[in-house]
């Protein structure tokens, strides 16, 4: 249908402009209807009202720093390995329910101190600005700090200084639950990693066999795996100390050892390392008895075992510990004392 077809009074309202154009009436069909009336609040006219508030703020920041304080202790002074039962959740970590449920509350209140501030405090005058272009220019910028320090005047935060002090008490105390959790990385090695179960008189006991073993036992060439007296499989810690004790027995002809230290802590001819690769801590496995020499599977380092087990290949950073060793009255081989340096990789406290 052509524009011929539409009855005149149809057409909207139209005014000639040049070459001819046809341009729509300025009446604006959508009218800016403006800002309803403002209503004040109850804590706008009456100062008690206002106190009130004030007061609710404080107890909310005030709460906050507690349960700070409170997640503090908890993580102090409660057991890792505590449990308690919550219903309906069941058996959880004491320490993890008490952590989240101070460090949740401390949250909260200062989210919901601050909501609570702005909503019955800070001003709420409906303020309408026009848009603008994305610089900023001089008078936009003047505007922008004046408005800053009319914010800062409105919020009332210099008069309400109980909102002030348990504001920022709360605010300075919540990061410190971030701080202790850095103790949750782990707790600090001390000096456990340098000492394993061998000790003067523990038997050097056959993990294949569990039997302590005798200088006969041990073959020119062969390769024994051994573990201290007393570590059982069925250990709750046998992980975590076989990770550190597990050794391995050579049997080289006493002339072929070309390391002094090494032929003095040994016992005629059989010698006694460490299992543990000091590159990552890979278990050692596979022995060149014609050479002398351990392989690493994993990164392929390489020991020389005649010469104090000294690294000729690979990424590994330092010689294997040698454990000393000897023979009981009963004939059987036993440690004489503990690794004289820590086994596996270099650590942060090796020196």
């Amino acid at each position: 249908m052509s524009s011929q077809d539409i009855p005149e009074e149809n057409l909207p309202a139209a005014q000639e402009h040049a070459h001819g154009a046809v341009g729509v009436a300025d009446d604006n069909p959508f009218a800016d209807p403006g800002l309803p009336p403002h209503e004040h609040r109850i804590q706008d006219i009456d100062e008690r009202a206002a106190k009130r508030s004030e007061r609710v703020v404080a107890l909310l920041f005030t709460v906050s720093m507690l349960a700070t304080i409170g997640f503090i202790v908890a993580y102090v002074a409660i057991p890792t390995d505590k449990s308690i039962f919550v219903f309906p959740i069941g058996h959880i970590s004491a320490m993890n329910f008490a952590l989240g449920l101070t460090l949740g509350v401390a949250l909260f209140c200062i989210g919901a101190g601050a909501v609570h501030w702005a909503r019955t405090l800070m001003s709420d005058v409906e303020i309408a600005d026009e848009r603008h272009p994305i610089e900023a220019s001089e008078d936009l910028r003047a505007k922008v700090h004046a408005d800053f320090r009319q914010g800062a005047k409105e919020s009332a935060i210099g008069r309400r200084k109980l909102i002030r002090h348990t504001m920022l008490g709360a605010l300075s105390l919540v990061p410190l639950s971030g701080v202790m959790l850095l103790g949750g990385l782990g707790p600090a090695p001390g000096t456990k990693l340098r000492h394993t179960l061998w000790s003067k008189g523990k038997l050097l006991v056959n993990v294949n066999t569990n039997e302590p073993l005798r200088p006969e036992d041990v073959a020119v060439g062969s390769l024994t795996f051994a573990k201290p007296e007393g570590l059982e499989e069925h250990d709750e810690n046998f992980q975590t100390e076989i990770a550190k004790a597990a050794l391995m027995i050579v049997r080289l002809q006493p002339e072929d050892i070309k390391d002094k230290q090494e032929l003095a802590w040994s016992h005629e001819g059989i010698v006694a390392y460490s299992k543990i690769c000091t590159h990552v801590g890979c278990p050692i496995s596979l022995y060149e008895q014609q050479t002398h020499h351990v392989l690493c599977p994993c990164h392929q380092s390489t020991f020389d075992l005649s010469d104090g087990a000294r690294v000729i290949f690979g990424p590994a950073g330092h010689a294997l510990p040698q454990l000393r060793i000897g023979v009981n009255d009963e004939g059987y081989l036993e440690a004489l004392g503990d690794f004289e340096e820590p086994v596996g990789p270099a650590f942060w406290e090796r020196g």
